[in-house]
């Protein structure tokens, strides 16, 4: 098998190019290696996409190099190609996918996901878009948007960008016009807080959308939240954090939840949706599962021992 490894030099807080290079060299001598280092928004899917084209039917397997971003490049790349696998080296500043097998930890460690084996799970299709985590739209679209738009500006920007991002949304985006449909039902009538299509389980780095999601039944999760006040928003806050806002009795009325193969978004112009953490604009949406899309490497859990050396080696 072939393995590929594509460096994402922006991803996280330092560049890992020496680092991972560093360690094939001195440690896999003997594999069939090369690495590929990403220059551009898009250049990773590009170069998966047209060398699974050039070499269909080869075993091989990607190592996305990065975060959220560039693991989404890699899957739009090799999704629904034979004898292809992806693996995530979750250095990136954003690692909300593998957040679904317990964190970022079980994936930072080079040799066990070298060694480890793969598993089939689904992906979303939007368009031509493929999405492994969640698309998400209304207040969370908002916060992205507003991010954005400040993240170089002083005072509000910077650090500062997620809380301008939320204080924006919760001014001007609880209530946000479009309708969902899920398999031919329809679940609102014309304005939501916010709506999620997930195939994880995290978004925004801690806000666990969908706590029951399964990444290989064929199935998306969707949870719709209805438009409310500010003080409902502030109620329902911490319970949608810990992923609790689908069992809690106080927000039967106000979280809309159904598992589905087909999601269709009907919105007005400016609308926007998140996929995978990427702003796409449209007026009309088709989120379709792919079953079994792509073969997802998951390493062993870490013993207490390997994570005692991957913290010495982040400090």
């Amino acid at each position: 098998m072939k393995h590929i490894f594509i460096i994402n030099p922006a991803a996280g807080q330092i560049d890992r190019t020496e680092e991972i290079t560093s360690y094939l060299k001195q440690n896999r001598h003997e594999l069939d290696y090369e690495t590929y280092i990403t220059t551009a928004i898009g250049d990773a899917t590009r170069f998966v996409s047209d060398y699974c084209r050039d070499h269909a039917g080869e075993a091989v397997r990607f190592y996305a190099c990065g975060g959220d971003g560039t693991l989404n490049e890699v899957i739009s790349g090799a999704a629904e190609h034979e004898g292809v696998e992806v693996a995530v080296y979750a250095c990136g500043s954003g690692n909300d996918y593998v957040k679904y097998y317990g964190g970022a930890d079980r994936f930072l460690d080079l040799g066990a996901l070298i060694d480890a084996p793969s598993e089939p799970i689904d992906l979303m299709k939007i368009g031509e878009r493929y999405c492994i985590n969640v698309c998400d739209f209304g207040f969370d679209t908002t916060v992205a948007k507003t991010m954005i738009k400040v993240k170089r500006k002083k005072i509000i920007g910077g650090k500062r960008a997620y809380v301008t991002g939320v204080a924006t949304a919760v001014l001007t985006a609880r209530r946000n016009e479009c309708t969902v449909t899920v398999d031919g039902e329809r679940l609102n009538d014309k304005k939501i807080l916010l709506c999620t299509v997930a195939n994880g389980k995290y978004v925004g780095g801690a806000f666990q959308c969908a706590p029951r999601s399964v990444n290989n039944d064929g199935l998306l999760e969707v949870c719709l939240v209805k438009t409310m006040s500010l003080f409902g928003f502030l109620k329902i806050l911490g319970p949608y954090t810990a992923g609790q806002h689908l069992d809690d009795p106080r927000f039967a009325h106000q979280v809309v939840y159904r598992r589905g193969k087909l999601i269709h978004v009907s919105a007005p112009e400016g609308f926007a949706m998140s996929v995978d953490g990427e702003i796409v604009d449209g007026t009309e949406f088709d989120i379709e599962i792919k079953p079994a899309a792509v073969r997802f490497v998951v390493p062993a859990l870490p013993t207490a021992t390997e994570l005692e050396k991957q913290e010495s080696a982040v400090c």
